[in-house]
């Protein structure tokens, strides 16, 4: 199924960086399988060789995940100030557990600052709460207002929950700021999964995919947009989230010369991840259960990365892809061709025809 395309992605990239699989926390179905007694750490040499690989690619932003980056203080320090030295925009994903006090968030995040980060993501949740108070995550997010820099909140989504975004947004302290400063913190739920593409999470209505809502789900812009070094050495092929469980995502590893070139010629020129960039997984199981009734998917999966992981780890659904997929060659390559020449060469010409009317 591998097919000699490298560089139709057109897109800009992301460079994600798992410094250390460690995290303070250890919540179930943990999106990268982190947890407090983890040991793989990824070296300094190993993270400012991706990022200066990156930059010879034209990748367009660095981000530091998890695990929790933070564990890994020193070595986050340089690898931040190394890509922001070359021009990058940086983003720290991070639990917010050093956010004890309003000096201790102030002090982490005029170090940070200081290297050169431009974003902050917090994660929470139910599960995430659990090990980190929901308080650090706002004192974090208060720091950040103080020193103008966007904060963006993750909150986990299922049905019954005690964290959500209304939850956050409610809170006395986030509550209390001004208009302008509350601006600066944006709250985004997004569905909690389990790693077992077999075991469903309850979800409000009309959240899980199924044939009537399918055409409002958006397509998989990770794979093929994120290659992530993870903090075992292994380069994979999207943004991470139940990567280790499905090795064909892994694409190269840190030990092998211009790992990172590798790994984009690997992952464009697999027709699956083509397919699963352009059209999304769940029209991927929508097309395997229409050839074989005995596949389930419907209002199943509401999160992506889970469709994916149920489309790699079903052997019914493994066959139907390696029997078949040569049907639907034709419709991804159109696809392929629409997001990446025809409507950007549109764009570019309403762009130019705009400029010659506003100049004539």
């Amino acid at each position: 199924m591998n097919l000699p395309v490298p560089g139709l992605f057109r897109g800009p990239k992301t460079l994600s960086i798992m410094p250390t699989y460690a995290c303070p926390a250890a919540c179930e179905h943990c999106a990268s399988m982190s947890h407090p007694k983890a040991r793989e750490n990824l070296t300094l040499q190993a993270m400012l060789s991706a990022i200066d690989q990156a930059k010879a690619l034209g990748f367009y932003n660095v981000v530091f995940t998890g695990g929790e980056a933070t564990l890994r203080w020193r070595d986050l320090l340089a690898a931040i100030r190394h890509a922001s030295g070359l021009g990058f925009p940086v983003r720290l994903v991070s639990n917010a557990h050093w956010a004890v006090s309003a000096k201790s968030a102030d002090r982490r995040l005029d170090a940070l600052l200081e290297a050169g980060l431009t974003e902050i993501n917090y994660s929470t949740g139910d599960e995430h709460a659990r090990f980190v108070p929901l308080e650090r995550v706002v004192e974090g997010c208060l720091a950040a207002v103080r020193r103008r820099l966007k904060a963006w909140v993750m909150v986990e989504l299922r049905a019954a929950r005690a964290v959500t975004a209304a939850s956050v947004t409610g809170h006395p302290r986030i509550a209390a700021l001004a208009p302008e400063d509350r601006a600066l913190i944006e709250i985004v739920e997004s569905p909690w999964m389990p790693l077992d593409p077999g075991l469903l999470e309850d979800y409000p209505p009309g959240v899980a995919a199924d044939n009537h809502n399918l055409k409002s789900f958006r397509v998989c812009s990770n794979v093929l947009q994120t290659y992530t070094i993870q903090a075992d050495g292994r380069v994979g092929a999207c943004c991470g989230i139940g990567m280790r469980q499905i090795p064909e995502l892994s694409v190269a590893t840190v030990d092998q010369p211009d790992f990172l070139s590798r790994a984009v010629e690997s992952a464009e020129g697999d027709f699956l991840k083509l397919w699963l960039h352009y059209l999304g997984p769940e029209r991927v199981l929508a097309w395997a259960a229409a050839r074989d009734p005995s596949i389930r998917w419907e209002g199943m999966y509401a999160h992506h990365c889970q469709a994916c992981a149920r489309i790699y780890r079903d052997e019914a659904v493994r066959r139907l892809v390696r029997e078949h997929y040569e049907e639907m060659i034709a419709e991804v390559l159109q696809a392929v061709w629409l997001d990446e020449h025809h409507v950007p060469s549109q764009s570019r010409g309403m762009a130019e025809r705009r400029r010659a009317c506003a100049q004539a």
